[in-house]
């Protein structure tokens, strides 16, 4: 089949990872039909109404268009709208697009289907749509969302949890939660050097305060004054200096190294040679992070919440309670005297390997796409 992409979020020039979930679902359909990707936001640097960005990347043809924002949102959402009718216009017609989050950007799927008779899918990312966050996310934007949701043909959440809170919000589409997907190719296990005596955590993310990586931080920097013999990499493409600051202020630099935004490669690289992957975010709509590790065979720590609970499995991670930073010790405590058993880092990355690989992942979508193109 033709597949289009289009997305709410996307990477591109201005936001270099924004929605690269989405990117990695788009190659991993590719291995099974004809994929093109189409995106557009808007640039306040921008002298040009339009800017046209069509490249080859990892063999997907991807057209981004910037537009020339403005301080107006009706204006820009006018353009935002022009920019993908121009944009549309120069692929091939599709046998079926695929969505990605109920955004107003995604009422463009909903022109495509009435104008030009083509079905749409969506897959949902947004933590807006958790049934926590849903008393603080505007009436507008849940409006906005249902009817989008209403001419859908199929969503597909990326978690049980964010399913169940679409469902809370009287969306009556089918559903099926299809995971985020794992580079199994690129999150591979690595054999090195065994070093007992050193545990070696890591955390990568966004840095935003919700994934409270002072904490984590902090709980680390207590391991090592009560003697562990511990080490942390933290860093990704949020802001470092705080981070960088308090670690200064610990005089913990010797074990605790903060680093900037990093590729998807190096992810990996900086997984394969820790021991431990933490996260302690007070949400989470599915936390790939977990999935990724878990290709590298390496155990997770992980408070349990929104997706990230669902992937929390006896055997392959520890859960902890949002925000318990005296269980978060406590735990990373115990995992350094080895109280806990973990099974063998195969084991641990045949769980991704079986349901969130790209092959997997390219069936799961392509048995909705066969339901809805017939």
């Amino acid at each position: 089949m033709k597949i289009l992409f289009i997305s709410s979020w996307f990477p591109n020039k201005l936001e270099p990872t924004n929605g690269n979930f989405v990117q990695r679902h788009a190659e991993a359909v590719a291995l099974l039909h004809e994929v093109e990707i189409l995106h557009t936001i808007g640039d306040f640097s921008q002298q040009e109404e339009f800017i046209f960005d069509d490249k080859l990347i990892n063999g997907i043809r991807t057209l981004i268009i910037y537009y020339k924002n403005s301080k107006n949102p009706i204006k820009n959402f006018l353009k935002r709208m022009k920019a993908y009718k121009m944009g549309f216009s120069t692929m091939k017609k599709p046998d079926l697009v695929h969505a990605n989050v109920l955004h107003n950007n995604m009422l463009f799927a909903v022109y495509i289907k009435r104008k030009f008779k083509i079905p749409f899918v969506l897959t949902e990312h947004w933590t807006a749509f958790q049934q926590e966050n849903l008393s603080k996310t505007s009436n507008n934007i849940k409006r906005i969302a249902r009817y989008i949701a209403k001419n859908a043909g199929y969503i597909m959440p990326v978690s049980h949890n964010l399913k169940e809170s679409l469902q809370l919000m009287g969306i009556k589409t089918p559903m099926k939660v299809i995971s985020n997907v794992v580079d199994t190719n690129v999150f591979d296990i690595k054999p090195e050097s065994e070093n007992s005596d050193l545990t070696k955590f890591l955390h990568v993310s966004s840095l935003i305060p919700r994934k409270k990586p002072h904490e984590i931080i902090k709980a680390i920097h207590s391991l090592h004054q009560n003697g562990f013999n511990v080490s942390l990499e933290i860093g990704g493409d949020g802001e470092t200096e705080p981070l960088i600051n308090l670690v200064k202020q610990l005089n913990a630099e010797n074990y605790i190294k903060v680093f900037d935004a990093i590729s998807y490669q190096e992810v990996a690289e900086k997984m394969q040679h820790s021991d431990y992957f933490i996260l302690f975010s007070e949400n989470e709509t599915q936390g790939c992070v977990i999935l990724e590790s878990y290709a590298c065979g390496k155990p997770v720590i992980s408070t349990k919440v929104g997706g990230a609970a669902e992937f929390i499995i006896d055997g392959l991670g520890i859960g902890l309670e949002k925000n318990n930073t005296d269980q978060l010790y406590s735990v990373l405590k115990k995992i350094c005297r080895k109280e806990y058993s973990f099974k063998d880092k195969k084991q641990i990355r045949e769980v991704v390997l079986e349901k969130y690989s790209k092959e997997s992942i390219a069936r799961q979508f392509t048995e909705i796409y066969q339901q809805i193109v017939k």
